[in-house]
């Protein structure tokens, strides 16, 4: 009898160890608005969009993680469990710009049976939070069959997963979107946004378009690319990294924390590093994964305090008197005068370093994949600190320097100005 009750005992200690159960997650409206309840209790999304420098995440105050896709969602969901965070399970939707047809039937459904597969193998993972339906499938799209898919998706969700809401991801907020989601995806619980510059509207947005389910803001950043203003050559100017840290910092402030009816929670963008126009724009991080003032902002948005290390400022850069977000035009081989005003809030040193690129010809839409320009090297004459003299590239053409101030804690300043060789 007691050999019995000990294999007992290790056969129920070892499923506790290997099965995996689901923490069920609802949608609930309260008398002061909607409310996310995981596991009976209270949760709202202080998210990242990424699925790398989880340890980051959590040492900022996060508590989960968003991907796009299914390919690794097992793995996420694994290392986000590890970590006490949760997983916003991404469904990738092929998109009519990339050429799928919402029309054809047998496509649609050969795309409904591979997510179906894929559900049924992450359902009970208790770091799942929500399921998110496609990522912008409205962008630059004409076929509204789209969203007949994404119902069709949200309604298989529910049949075979009662324990966790569907979400589908918009770019940008519009009244035809919310309006066509309200009458073809009854079985979709609440939205994500995907916002940067126009992140002021949405609450506003929300409540005019009648959207009366909750909503989160599932990317949010610095200023799109789309949206600032360019040279006369048509290169966006991008703003420094001190400047999106401010920005950040009261966007959540000013718009996301506080819409508390409607609004559960966010997921920032990008929690990872990406070339898109440029390989500083989106990312709050670099390549070597030096950690940018952006990261600061979510730390002190989350914790209501500044980080124990904060990220060097740059409080402006001029080349050759021009100041950053003006047309700067300088002659093949001329000698140039970058001067930086640049600062360490914590009092430690800087290294600070330069690097010439051309300008990316490789613009894509909606995040798509983009390659990085190579770098010009043996410009740089001399250097010191924020003082930096060069030697503008032989090649006539359309150029950004970068320059980038690093502490020995791994904290980065970064900012860039667009330049012409004539």
């Amino acid at each position: 009898m007691k050999q019995f009750i000990f294999i007992l005992f290790l056969v129920s200690t070892s499923l506790a160890l290997f099965a995996q159960w689901p923490v069920k997650v609802e949608m609930v409206k309260t008398d002061s608005g909607w409310q996310i309840m995981r596991g009976g209790e209270p949760y709202y999304v202080r998210g990242a969009g990424g699925h790398t420098q989880m340890d980051v995440v959590v040492d900022c105050g996060g508590n989960s993680i968003r991907t796009w896709g299914l390919e690794d969602a097992k793995t996420s969901l694994d290392e986000a469990q590890k970590r006490g965070l949760t997983v916003m399970v991404g469904i990738w939707m092929s998109h009519e710009r990339h050429g799928f047809n919402y029309s054809d039937e047998w496509a649609v459904s050969d795309q409904l049976k591979a997510v179906k597969n894929a559900v049924m193998e992450l359902k009970d993972h208790p770091a799942l939070l929500f399921w998110g339906i496609g990522n912008e499938v409205d962008l630059f799209y004409t076929d509204l069959n789209v969203w007949d898919a994404v119902e069709n998706l949200a309604a298989m969700i529910h049949e075979v997963d009662p324990n966790h809401p569907t979400c589908t991801v918009t770019a940008g907020i519009d009244v035809a979107e919310i309006q066509l989601i309200k009458s073809h995806c009854p079985s979709i619980d609440l939205i994500g946004i995907n916002t940067y510059g126009g992140i002021d509207v949405v609450p506003d947005a929300i409540d005019l378009y009648g959207w009366d389910k909750a909503y989160m803001i599932t990317e949010w950043g610095p200023n799109g690319h789309w949206e600032v203003a360019k040279t006369a050559w048509g290169a966006p100017y991008e703003q420094t990294s001190t400047e999106k840290m401010e920005s950040y910092g009261k966007r959540y402030t000013d718009n996301i924390a506080k819409d508390k009816e409607q609004c559960v929670g966010s997921y920032v963008f990008h929690w990872g590093q990406k070339q898109e126009t440029t390989p500083t724009w989106y990312g709050v991080f670099l390549e070597d994964g030096s950690q940018t003032g952006a990261i600061d902002a979510i730390y002190k948005a989350w914790n209501c305090k500044e980080p124990p290390n904060r990220a060097p400022l740059i409080k402006s850069m001029s080349v050759n008197g021009t100041p950053l977000g003006k047309d700067l035009y300088v002659k093949r081989g001329a000698k140039n005068t970058v001067v930086a005003d640049i600062e360490d809030q914590d009092g430690d040193e800087m290294k600070v370093t330069w690097e010439f690129l051309p300008e990316s010809q490789d613009i894509k839409s909606g995040g798509d994949l983009e390659m990085r320009p190579e770098s010009l090297e043996g410009l740089v004459m001399r250097q010191k600190g924020g003082e930096m003299t060069f030697r503008s590239p032989i090649r006539s053409g359309a150029y950004r320097l970068f320059i980038y101030v690093h502490d020995p804690s791994g904290k980065v300043a970064t900012a860039n100005t667009p330049f012409l060789v004539e």
